[in-house]
């Protein structure tokens, strides 16, 4: 008689998904910051219409936008520990609830100290929480490979929002008032919170999955104490090194000569100069369709040359073209100002992938809370000159004291990006940085 023995059934390993779920998570990331440019888009193209109903001048204007430019950088390294604490998809849900509110708020105001409250104090807390520090975790917890590459097509999306929402809210502003642009900015916050919260997934064990492109598990978080205390603590450790008060200081200089100055003041000062706003914010969006090529383009970059040299680079090409912009402004269209468009468009942001690699380098699993600081630095930088370029537009009439002081700041940084040398002890060389 036979004897019949019944072998174990080899399982088939799974296969692992066709689409990693990391590209959806970077898809979200993507619609959050393309749907929260339009906050940031609407005070330049505001700042005329405010003027001529309530007679507030660029300077009290300008005020709100510094508030805003703050607490959007000091909230920023809060908010990564908030999520590192109670997860990404709660702090950006409730950071664009957030900005839903201050922003609706504003079409009842009648003061300029309700103007700083909502758009000031509100929407800067809402898109604090939203800054570069959600880009830097989302990026650390679910890719290993073609970081730069994805922190780049991120650091883009708020060009690529520009690109969207500053057509259709100067058309709105112009033709159905600037109370209509806001409640559209109010209603897309909203709208975007929806996918956040049915898709968002923390990191990638939550799902069986190793990060895009690592063949091991990441150590297991370790988050410890309070948000505040572990953001302070981070600070306090990153103070002592001399490259956070480089990256920093060099950072401030970027915001100060971006979101600050160009962001907050570009569409008023082609108006000066007699071009309509539409055709400003128009100009202003296509320095957001370069931008979305020039920092995709950084992040290819910085996983393969130089941080340092890349920013070296970046800073005296932005100079250079902030020297020759008032020379270019002109009561109609010209090639010289669609050249400064264009130039200056491709080094909007390509400084953001660089300076999260360095951060990387120097301060390993810590980055994002201290990219988080450093991103404070630049959102202060940039208040400091909105509120200055206000100041010089009320005092003088124009701009031009304002675009040439911004030429020489970026100067400065290029010396501190000079002084950036040297590599933790102990650290490996890494590609990009």
């Amino acid at each position: 008689m036979t004897e019949l023995t019944t072998r174990p059934t080899a399982r088939k390993p799974a296969r692992p998904p066709r689409v990693h779920y990391a590209w959806v998570v970077a898809g979200l990331a993507l619609l959050v910051l393309v749907g929260s440019a339009g906050m940031r888009s609407a005070p330049g193209l505001m700042m005329d219409a405010l003027n001529s109903e309530f007679g507030w001048s660029h300077a009290t204007i300008s005020s709100a936008v510094s508030v805003n430019l703050t607490l959007y950088g000091l909230t920023a390294p809060f908010a990564a520990a908030l999520m590192d604490r109670f997860g990404v998809r709660l702090v950006v849900v409730c950071a664009l609830l957030l900005i839903s509110v201050g922003a609706g708020l504003t079409v009842l105001m009648t003061q300029s100290w309700q103007l700083i409250l909502c758009w000031g104090v509100l929407v800067g807390l809402g898109s604090g929480s939203m800054a570069g520090a959600f880009a830097t975790t989302v990026t650390g917890r679910w890719f290993q490979a073609r970081q730069g590459l994805v922190t780049g097509v991120l650091t883009a999306a708020g060009a690529a929002g520009n690109l969207v929402f500053m057509p259709l809210l100067a058309s709105l502003v112009e033709n159905q008032g600037w109370r209509t642009a806001v409640v559209v900015v109010s209603l897309t916050a909203t709208a975007v919170a929806v996918p956040v919260l049915l898709l968002m997934r923390e990191r990638p064990a939550d799902l069986g999955l190793l990060p895009y492109g690592a063949t091991e598990p990441p150590p297991a978080p370790v988050v410890d104490g309070s948000a505040l205390a572990r953001s302070l603590r981070v600070l306090r450790g990153a103070s002592t090194s001399r490259a956070f008060w480089l990256l920093a200081g060099s950072f401030a200089i970027c915001g100060a000569t971006t979101a600050g100055l160009v962001g907050t003041h570009f569409i008023p000062a082609a108006h000066d100069h007699g071009l309509p706003v539409t055709t400003g914010a128009s100009l202003l969006a296509l320095v957001g369709v370069f931008d979305v090529v020039g920092t995709i383009a950084s992040g290819w970059f910085t996983d393969r040359f130089d941080s340092r040299r890349l920013l070296i680079v970046y800073y005296a090409l932005r100079g250079l073209s902030l020297l020759f912009l008032p020379q270019l402004f002109g009561h109609a269209l010209q090639p010289p100002i669609l050249a400064f468009v264009i130039f200056y468009g491709l080094d909007w942001v390509a400084t953001v992938p660089p300076t999260v690699a360095l951060c990387r380098r120097h301060f390993g699993p810590d980055a994002p809370i201290v990219f988080g600081w450093v991103l404070a630095a630049h959102q202060i930088g940039a208040a400091v000159v909105a509120a200055l370029a206000g100041v010089v537009r009320d005092r003088f009439g124009d701009y031009d004291l304002a675009w040439y002081a911004a030429g020489g700041l970026c100067a400065v940084a290029v010396l501190l990006c000079l002084a950036l040398r040297g590599r933790p002890a102990g650290t490996p060389a890494l590609a990009g940085a």
